[in-house]
This record gives C-alpha cells, sequence and structure tokens, in this order.
C-alpha cells in the first residue's frame, strides 16, 4: 500500500498509456475491416430481377393523330347564320317557307323533259312540164323559234342540211325518197307515211316553289331568273338539267317525272 500511495501517479499513467495503445490498436484493425466491407461492396454484383419496361399509353396521341388526318370542315354556306342567315318567302299557298340563301337551285324542280326532234317529211310530189318535185318538210325543233320549212327538190339536189341520193319507184309516184344527212353523213328514207325522225335535244319545264314561278318549255340557253339571281341553262339531257349560277358554278337537277316522249 505504501507503494501504490507514493507511485500512484505512475500508475495511473501506466494504466492510460496501456489504454491508448490498445485503442490504437483496434482503430488499426477497424480501420482494416472498415477498407475491407468498402471493398466488397465496391465489387459486389447485385442480381436483382428486372421488370420490363411497361409500353406507354399512346391513346390520346392516337386520337390527336386521328383528328389530323380528317380536318375540320367548316361550312360556311349552308349551316352557318352569321354569313348566311335564314330566309323565309311565302309559298303558293301564302304559307312561310324557310328558303336559306344559296340554296335557291335546292329548291327549283324539273317537272318535265321533253325531246325535241329533227323532223324530215315527204310532203307531196309535183309533177309538171319540167319535171317531177318533190316537197319535203323539215322540222327542226330543237331551234329556239321552230317553225316548219318547205323545200322543193329533185333527185340529186343538195340543200344545206341533206341531198337526194335516190328516188326508189316511179318518179311520180315514189316508194320511198334516200336523203344524205349534210352533219352525219347518215343516208335516211322517207316516205309520205314514214318520215324520218330523230331526237335533236330536249326541253324542260320547271318550277321554283318558294316564289310560284314555272318555267314551260325551256330550251338550252335560256336564262332563269328567280331568288334573286338569273341562272342561265347549259345542258338538258333525257333526265336532267345543268345550270350556271352567276358565279359560273354549275349544277345537275334531275328531272322528277323523267322523259316524255311525244
Amino acid at each position: 500500500m505504501q507503494f501504490l500511495k507514493k507511485n500512484y501517479e505512475k500508475v495511473l499513467l501506466g494504466l492510460v498509456l496501456v489504454g491508448l495503445v490498445v485503442s490504437v490498436g483496434f482503430l488499426v484493425v477497424l480501420v482494416s475491416k472498415e477498407k475491407e466491407a468498402q471493398e466488397e461492396r465496391r465489387t459486389k454484383i447485385f442480381n436483382r430481377p428486372v421488370k420490363p419496361i411497361e409500353a406507354a399509353d399512346t391513346t390520346a396521341l392516337e386520337v390527336l393523330l386521328a383528328k389530323a388526318d380528317s380536318p375540320l370542315a367548316l361550312d360556311l354556306s349552308s349551316s352557318n347564320k352569321v354569313f348566311n342567315p335564314v330566309r323565309w318567302q311565302k309559298d303558293a299557298n301564302g304559307k312561310p317557307l324557310r328558303n336559306p340563301a344559296g340554296s335557291e337551285l335546292r329548291n327549283l324542280q324539273v317537272v318535265k323533259i321533253s325531246p325535241l326532234y329533227f323532223v324530215l317529211t315527204l310532203d307531196s310530189v309535183s309533177v309538171s312540164d319540167s319535171g317531177v318535185r318533190y316537197v319535203l318538210g323539215l322540222d327542226q325543233q330543237s331551234k329556239a323559234r321552230a317553225a316548219k320549212r318547205q323545200y322543193y327538190v329533185s333527185k340529186g339536189d343538195k340543200k344545206d342540211l341533206f341531198s337526194v341520193v335516190e328516188v326508189r319507184g316511179p318518179a311520180e309516184n315514189p316508194t320511198a325518197l334516200v336523203l344524205e344527212l349534210t352533219d352525219s353523213g347518215e343516208r335516211v328514207s322517207i316516205a309520205k307515211e314514214h318520215p324520218f325522225r330523230r331526237v335533236d335535244g330536249y326541253m324542260a319545264d320547271l318550277k321554283y316553289p318558294p316564289e310560284n314561278r314555272s318555267f314551260l318549255a325551256r330550251r338550252t340557253g335560256a336564262t332563269l331568273s328567280f331568288g334573286g339571281s338569273e341562272y342561265n341553262l347549259v345542258a338538258i339531257t333525257e333526265d336532267e338539267v345543268v345550270l350556271s349560277a352567276p358565279s359560273g358554278k354549275k349544277t345537275s337537277i334531275k328531272s322528277l317525272a323523267g322523259l316524255e316522249t311525244r
């Protein structure tokens, strides 16, 4: 005890030094183990299951692309009420009729279409001292002022629309005359009871109910005035008419009754 009392300071210092040596040794071991752990973590391969990437949802984009393929069409002619206000008119009975501006041709009706003929007839035979003459009738119904004309001809005569090629049978009482048509070169025969007839055009009867107007027996080239505008009748076939608007746009209208022969 006397020794400890005299040297306790040295004993404490020795214990402290021993503790420090032990601590330094422990730190060396700890640092070494930490380095090994870090190296192991750096080189370790992690085999985790890999999930495939889910396909992106492109539904919204596909919808937009479909809309882009079908561009929006603006109707500024029929349904638009800003540039084309609705117009009302009275019909034949005095009742209000919705007739929007720009729809005049939709309300025009082709009531009837009739054929126009090119007709050649042998009207009579004239016998005189100068010879035999034949009286031929020509009716061109497609002309604006159609009127039957008569020609006095003999065999071999040439006119503007036909020429007499042959006389069959007795000259004074022929069974037929053979004619050659100038426009087509076709040869046709006519007799008193058998005229030659071909379709040479058409005329049409039209009606515009919003104004209770009728256009009867109109031929190609006629002008129709209705709905505040004038329209040219540029063509007529056996089942439709074609009109040209002031803008130059052409519209075809089918006949309600079809072709009427006469």
